[in-house]
């Protein structure tokens, strides 16, 4: 792999949650306090976005050609045609201070997405939520300060999922028609300075990429949890990465870093990507059609 050049300065608080859309060529990705999706095109640069409500903190495609989007502390189906948003639950029951966070859709068709606890220091009071097309809302898993890091092998039978806080990765056996989740086990725990782990996507070999924003790396790790290699990335807060084709694009974040910081490193908050030595696995696809 090459070194990481700098495709959008986008300037995001929180950039997060990219996403490949190979039917219109186009790279999304979010900023989350920005209230904002992004969208890339990869072939001639062109840029757009689309704005909302309220902090947008992950999204995923639909069959319909929508989005399934997670709000503050709702999620809903957005038409990227008509621009309009339309609830598919309605808010969860969770505290003020939480809001969801990362998402992504799985093998089954539905959408994961965890929350967060916006406290400092954070509490524990995070929860891992399975939402199905007809807008089902089913708590999967809790314990969590910051839910991240969801992903799934290329076969669909393991889940992965991350606690940014507690720097651990998990794993769960996955059950691909029920969502069921079953032996569940702990893969890794990182330190800031090893990276704590944030975002994640898996390559076909079935190897596990999580951004490492307190150590301004990308981790690759075995299925099982073994350190394969570190990537260095060119600014503090790398947040999430996403396959498109022979790329790996990473979004970062410039919110809460000092001035000084911002300073040495102007384009905190950017798009970035580097040549990937292998192909990414497949992304779910929301199943609402």
């Amino acid at each position: 792999m090459g070194e990481f050049e700098l495709v959008w300065d986008s300037r995001c608080g929180v950039g997060e949650s990219p996403v490949w859309d190979a039917s219109t060529r186009r790279l999304l990705f979010c900023d989350i306090p920005g209230r904002r999706i992004n969208t890339l095109s990869v072939d001639d640069g062109a840029r757009s976005h689309w704005d909302f409500p309220e902090v947008v903190g992950s999204f995923g495609l639909c069959r319909s050609g929508r989005l399934v989007v997670a709000l503050r502390h709702r999620v809903v189906l957005f038409d990227p045609s008509t621009r309009q948003i339309e609830n598919l639950t309605e808010p969860v029951n969770e505290p003020s201070t939480n809001r969801f966070n990362d998402g992504k859709v799985g093998p089954d068709g539905c959408f994961w997405v965890g929350s967060m606890d916006e406290n400092t220091p954070r509490q524990k009071t995070g929860v891992l939520y399975r939402v199905t097309p007809r807008g089902r809302v089913e708590r999967k898993s809790d314990g969590y300060a910051v839910s991240n890091g969801l992903a799934w092998s290329p076969d669909g039978r393991t889940m992965y999922h991350s606690d940014s806080t507690a720097g651990i990765i998990e794993a769960w056996d996955f059950d691909t028609s029920t969502g069921a989740l079953a032996n569940h086990r702990v893969l890794a725990t990182l330190s800031n300075e090893e990276g704590r782990p944030d975002g994640a996507a898996v390559d076909v070999e079935g190897a596990y990429w999580s951004a490492g924003p307190s150590a301004a790396c990308v981790n690759r790790f075995s299925s099982t949890g073994a350190l394969l290699s570190k990537l260095p990335f060119p600014v503090p807060g790398p947040t999430m990465p996403c396959f498109v084709e022979r790329q790996l694009f990473v979004t970062s974040l410039r919110e809460g870093r000092p001035a000084a910081v911002l300073q040495q490193h102007p384009t905190m908050g950017g798009l970035f990507r580097t040549a990937a030595p292998v192909l990414g696995s497949p992304v779910g696809v929301f199943a609402d059609a």
